[in-house]
């Protein structure tokens, strides 16, 4: 396993960060505990959570995958200095959260004091804000004119983000979280932040966590450079796309037990005619090179440049084995210019 720091902070990472949001509804306690207890020993030292899983969010089980692995913190207590454990703050939505309230300085102090509880531990290495409270072009909203997209005032949002700065800096002070980072944004909500901090001398954010996959790669190169120049961790999630890069939904199939035969929040916006197509079209190189989709997927992501750590889930354990595997897969550069080809004729598929 290959270590790289995150970010701008003292922390090393595994390049495979294990996620976690099927925790809780398409998998138990025991499964966790068997995906955990596998990712050590495969010498990964990264795992992502956040309040709201598991997934599909649902106010039965909002904070459910946070108790799980705290169980399992309870009953590894010793493992605990050897993982780099991340958790997020839900953003504006949820009524069943803090009552669909905005992240603001005085939730990040009350939903950090929460998970930390469920979590049964002392600190979070990394703390990051699951989306922003204005619209973030995000989950299918990146189209031009696209939901209410910049219709927020600039000022009063950069206050905003002040003020969670704020609250931020009291958590680390108070030694409850180490790090901070973002999810879900976008170049100028780096760039804010990176200049709030500098100018009030408070913490920097040192990752973002985007999706990134072969379906979706808006963040190359614009936002990715904003990564690498300011030295801020690149962290892809949902690298299979959630799971339609492996193929098992192609020609309407929806195994049972699959991601895609429960509900989701925003809708199956990835289920296209051209997704499918470039599913179909990336399975077939998959085979003629003799690996699996899923195997070409995340070894395509862990090779693009300024990715940091990629965030993998799996409901199975022998899916996780298989994952952890690909990290390991070097694709030749015919099948990297083969690749480059489905994606100059499905650049936006969905």
């Amino acid at each position: 396993m290959k270590y790289v720091p995150l970010g701008s902070s003292s922390l090393n990472v595994s390049r495979v960060c294990l996620g976690s949001m099927t925790w809780g509804v398409q998998n138990n306690q025991q499964d966790a505990n068997a995906q955990i207890d596998y990712a050590l020993a495969k010498n990964v030292n990264f795992i992502d959570t956040a309040e709201m899983y598991a997934v599909p969010p649902s106010e039965q089980t909002y904070g459910k995958t946070e108790a799980i692995i705290g169980n399992w913190l309870a009953a590894n207590p010793t493992k605990r200095k050897d993982i780099v454990l991340a958790s997020k703050i839900a953003g504006p939505g949820f009524s069943y959260i803090r009552e669909g309230s905005q992240i603001s300085g005085k939730t990040v102090i009350e939903a950090i004091d929460t998970s930390l509880a469920r979590l049964q531990t002392d600190y979070i290495d990394l703390y990051q804000l699951h989306w922003p409270n204005r619209t973030s072009p995000h989950f299918g909203k990146h189209w031009p004119n696209s939901g209410g997209f910049l219709a927020e005032d600039t000022a009063e949002e950069t206050e905003k983000m002040l003020d969670i700065l704020q609250g931020l800096t009291d958590s680390v002070k108070a030694g409850k979280i180490r790090y901070c980072g973002l999810s879900d944004d976008t170049p100028w909500g780096i760039s804010q932040y990176l200049r709030l901090s500098e100018k009030h001398d408070l913490p920097r954010m040192v990752s973002i966590q985007n999706e990134f996959n072969l379906l979706h790669t808006k963040d190359w190169p614009y936002l990715i450079e904003s990564c690498v120049r300011e030295n801020i961790a690149y962290l892809p999630w949902s690298p299979l796309a959630t799971g339609i890069l492996t193929g098992k939904y192609l020609n309407g199939a929806r195994p049972e037990g699959s991601r895609w035969t429960y509900m989701q929040r925003n809708g199956l916006f990835r289920d296209t005619e051209n997704s499918n197509a470039a599913a179909q079209a990336y399975v077939n190189l998959a085979n003629k090179f003799d690996i699996t989709p899923a195997e070409l997927a995340l070894a395509w992501c862990d090779q693009i440049r300024g990715v940091t750590s990629t965030i993998i889930g799996a409901t199975t354990l022998q899916q996780l084995e298989d994952n952890i595997a690909a990290f390991s897969t070097e694709l030749p550069e015919l099948l990297l210019i083969e690749i480059n080809n489905i994606l100059k004729k499905y650049p936006a598929p969905f």
